[in-house]
């Protein structure tokens, strides 16, 4: 096999981000086999909408097909665990949404998985692959901002702000013990210790639920969907906001904050660096430029310009300067890396997507922000 249009990929999950994912593997030109939906229903619904040839009735059926190469799993998180295992050891490569898993029992269990099937792993930690994070990533590893000193930052939404906001992540045994932290928080915990080189180490957390009573709606709720119909009073226990200290190896120190309440702000993510040389800064809201400041010299924004990244972030990149790279664009060039090594037989040593080590260790940072919640003291990371 030479060419990405040789592959064949499946897709688990016929919600909002499983079609995110299809229309990225149609954009890198890879064969669509079919979709797996939560019943049978469900299933051609998505293949009906997402244009694909085939309806899977069970994950058997995809672990069975020989044309099927790479199967992304976007399915909720409660199902990773057992999909990712047997998709593995069916010999399939896989693409997992995060977080990785519910525990880090089964995320520590989906490493050694992987590393005995030989596959390529990956976990869909995707905000690392709009082109200025990569960027800044070679820039901190090159030494262009000295020490690191102070990492701060936050990720918004407000998509869950009222009583009537419902979504399977609301639920534990759905999507984990921590809801804003697991989804959002595991995504700038990754961002920040990728581009930093190294993981925070310990963390003093704060959690709050300021909704502890929702409006359930009797039937499904497609992600970021407003539901409408007959609702059911249900109490929620999950996370709607953090407040997170962190300490890392070097000594630097850390801190964020997480929310889905937050009016106005739909998917607003922000990290700020501040190094003994110089300070960086990247606001998701506006992708397209990294703030670099200096001390003694004017500021700088380096917009997303083929000319003026270096290799790593230039690799990223699709568009030419001033044609605004967004979201959708940072799954297309994260999956292209990804079936470029699948190609190639196996990670390669530029690659820079998450790892199943990297999703295990967010699987361990949310067990550590949990126990320092109740404890109300600071924890270490696994």
């Amino acid at each position: 096999m030479a060419h990405v249009s040789e592959l064949g990929v499946a897709v688990i999950g016929t919600g909002f981000i499983g079609g995110v994912h299809t229309w990225a593997i149609r954009r890198l030109g890879a064969q669509l086999r079919g979709v797996l939906g939560s019943s049978p229903e469900r299933g051609a619904e998505g293949a009906r909408a997402m244009g694909a040839p085939r309806a899977y009735g069970s994950l058997e059926e995809i672990i069975a097909d020989p044309s099927v190469d790479i199967v992304h799993v976007t399915s909720p998180n409660h199902a990773h665990y057992a999909q990712v295992k047997a998709l593995l050891e069916g010999g399939k490569h896989v693409v997992c949404e995060k977080p990785l898993s519910m525990t880090s029992a089964e995320s520590a269990e989906m490493v050694e998985i992987a590393r005995k099937a030989g596959k390529v792993a990956a976990v869909c930690y995707n905000i690392r692959f709009y082109p200025l994070n990569q960027h800044a990533h070679r820039m901190v590893a090159d030494g262009g901002i000295g020490r690191t000193r102070f990492v701060t930052g936050h990720y918004h939404q407000d998509w869950l702000a009222k009583e009537t906001d419902w979504n399977w992540r609301l639920l534990p045994e759905a999507g984990g013990a921590l809801r804003a932290v697991g989804d959002i928080g595991t995504h700038w915990v990754d961002l920040t210790s990728f581009i930093l080189g190294e993981k925070p180490a310990e963390v003093l957390a704060e959690l709050t639920t300021f909704l502890p009573e929702r409006r359930r709606p009797a039937g499904p709720v497609a992600t970021f969907s407003a539901a409408a119909g007959e609702t059911i009073p249900t109490h929620i226990e999950t996370d709607d906001t953090a407040q997170i200290l962190l300490r890392y190896p070097s000594g630097a120190r850390g801190t964020v904050t997480i929310s889905q309440v937050n009016i106005g702000r739909k998917n607003s993510l922000l990290w700020d660096i501040a190094g003994s040389d110089t300070s960086a800064s990247w606001y998701s809201e506006t992708p397209d430029h990294l703030f670099i400041g200096h001390r003694d010299a004017p500021n700088q924004i380096l917009q997303r310009d083929f000319g003026l990244m270096n290799a790593t972030g230039t690799a990223a990149a699709s568009l030419p300067p001033g044609h605004v790279e967004g979201f959708a664009d940072t799954f297309f060039a994260l999956f292209r890396q990804v079936y470029g090594d699948v190609l190639a037989g196996g990670r390669q040593a530029g690659s820079t997507w998450a790892t199943f080590e990297d999703g295990h260790f967010e699987m361990l940072f949310c067990e550590a922000v949990l126990e320092s919640a109740k404890s109300s003291s600071w924890v270490k990371i696994g």
